[in-house]
């Protein structure tokens, strides 16, 4: 669907706009017509339609931007490429600064590294804790505001890293304006889980978590800001994020509470000793604890080929929630502190405790083997389908799933799509973070449109795209035990392996005669490692392998994956 053509978009529903009258509970059966109240009787009897259930699926998504039928732009101001109708901008959503008391850089600096490194859009996220809380987010604004100034084709973000009250850390951001400052300061205040009582139970902590979100669902709509987003940091880190705590996060305010990190930052962690830290990628060291949900397997603790458990597992957590319905997506970023084989130190002198700040960074001459992160842009992207170089237009493709990740410059671009077998205009289909609906019976197809990588990455190599993996489940509806985390019929159902090196690779998948509704979702991979899945050989033949902590080349593993597109009966 891209602008210059007319497409019939009859049989596509987005996610913004009115409601359809299937789903508009207001309108009473008896007024329904009869395609609708037949709709509206298989939403029911799936489990899909009812008190609370549409409002955190993908047949209602409140606020957030349409998967279809909008007019696109090529503009090209943010160096995006234009493909699919879009304009594809790469991101990062977690990067700390001199304001977070175990980093160290500037603003400025870690803006010009991302921007220096391709990217069109970043997120200041300093981290929440007294300090911060209480000057933090106001000092930190007046460097963003002189970033916005200095480099404009870069959109510069101010956000913070939320402590989730009994849980992990969020990323947590809001659009640019005059009460970007107020809204993040009181959220912080109010919400963060370092300045709540210790003697909290965890029941009040989940509702604390609960309340900050839908905290800023209401400054959105009392129009204190434009928009709000939260992403789950590093979710299977510590053990601590419970399946039901993410599935109450999402249903608190599925407009801002809309995913999570498929893969950490901290990529440079695993680089081997004496050459780097010699740990584990991500800081994913860790063990489960008293507060770790008892459900996760050890398995969970670690990476697998530089992604989170939640995300890597095929048939896995991640796939729990998509076969809810539930639209919840994944981005990769770099968490930047302090970068492997950067040369500089905390200004002398610096009294953080006091001043809320660590003085500007001063060069030091000695190389930093032992740090864990990257710059921005340098080795993870989450790329975003945007209608236009705009901080808006960013946020909207973010809460629509129009998201794909990869880490390393594995691929130059993808455009993917779910549309009626046989329709080949150009740009038609459902992009990603989309719902397709059709009739039952009607025949569906996947096409692929990759641009294979031509030019060196950072680590001054280019990589090759050696297998393109189909992954497709079916939506089975809300679950009974909020605490699930997997999805039995979720499997790889088609893998394609790559001759080509150079140039575009068009791929396409028969995904057959609609008779229940399902999604799919695409990786990809250069094949350097790779092992059957946990769910088993059967359900993924060739995933990601387990990461080895202290011998984990981050370049010697690179992976894409997608967020996922729902086709469903109407």
């Amino acid at each position: 669907m891209g602008h210059g053509h007319d497409h019939d978009h009859s049989h596509e529903t987005g996610s913004g706009g009115d409601l359809p009258e299937a789903l508009d509970l207001g309108i009473p059966d008896g007024e329904l017509s009869p395609a609708d109240t037949s709709r509206r009787n298989f939403l029911r009897g799936a489990g899909l339609l009812g008190a609370g259930a549409a409002a955190a699926s993908v047949f209602a998504r409140p606020g957030a931007a349409s998967a279809a039928g909008l007019p696109h732009t090529h503009d090209h101001r943010g160096g995006g490429d234009a493909q699919g109708g879009f304009q594809w901008l790469a991101g990062d959503h977690h990067i700390h600064t001199q304001y977070s008391s175990d980093a160290q850089y500037r603003v400025l600096d870690q803006a010009r590294h991302g921007h220096a490194y391709g990217l069109d859009w970043l997120v200041i996220t300093d981290h929440g804790s007294a300090t911060h809380a209480k000057i933090g987010v106001d000092k930190v604004n007046p460097d963003i505001v002189k970033t916005r100034a200095e480099i404009r084709d870069l959109l510069t973000f101010q956000g913070l890293e939320w402590n989730i009250p009994g849980a992990e850390h969020a990323t947590v951001f809001v659009h640019p304006g005059r009460n970007e400052v107020d809204v993040l300061k009181r959220f912080e205040n109010t919400y963060d889980g370092s300045l709540l009582p210790a003697t909290n139970t965890a029941a009040q902590n989940e509702a604390m978590a609960i309340e900050g979100i839908k905290f800023l669902g209401r400054q959105v709509r009392d129009r204190k800001v434009e928009a709000a987003l939260f992403f789950a940091n590093h979710p299977a880190r510590r053990g601590i994020d419970s399946p039901h705590e993410i599935r109450n996060w999402r249903d608190a305010d599925p407009s801002v509470a809309v995913g999570f990190e498929g893969a950490p930052g901290h990529q440079a962690a695993g680089i081997p000793a004496p050459n780097g830290r010699g740990g584990a990628r991500g800081y994913y060291d860790n063990n489960p604890s008293a507060a770790s949900f008892p459900g996760y397997p050890l398995e969970s603790y670690r990476t697998w080929g530089g992604y989170d458990w939640m995300t890597s597992t095929v048939g896995g957590l991640w796939d729990s929630l998509l076969a809810e319905g539930k639209a919840w997506w994944i981005t990769v970023n770099s968490d930047s502190h302090v970068v492997y084989l950067d040369q500089s130190d905390r200004g002398p002198g610096s009294d953080f405790e006091a001043d809320g700040r660590y003085h500007d960074p001063v060069y030091t001459g000695r190389t930093l083997t032992t740090a864990g992160d990257f710059w921005p842009g340098y080795y993870g992207r989450t790329n975003v389908g945007s209608t236009s170089f705009s901080y808006r237009a960013v946020m909207d493709g973010l809460r629509a799933g129009r998201v794909w990740v990869d880490h390393g410059r594995l691929i130059k671009g993808l455009d993917a799509r779910v549309r009626r077998t046989g329709d080949r205009r150009r740009h038609t289909g459902t992009p990603l973070g989309g719902v397709l609906q059709v009739k039952r019976g009607t025949s569906t197809e996947l096409t692929l449109d990759i641009d294979l990588q031509d030019t060196p990455n950072w680590a001054t190599f280019i990589p090759k795209l050696q297998r393109v993996d189909v992954i497709v489940g079916t939506v089975t509806g809300p679950v009974a035990d909020r605490d699930r985390f997997t999805a039995p019929d979720t499997r790889v159902a088609k893998s394609f392996e790559i001759s080509k090196t150079t140039g575009r690779v068009s791929l396409s998948f028969d995904l057959g005669r609609l008779d229940k509704p399902f999604y799919v979702r695409v990786r990809g991979t250069d094949g350097n490692r790779t092992q059957p899945g946990l769910m088993g050989a059967a359900v993924d033949p060739y995933g990601p392998a387990l990461d080895v902590a202290g011998d984990a080349d981050p370049w010697g593993d690179l992976w894409f994956y997608t967020n996922p597109i729902w086709v469903l009966p109407r």
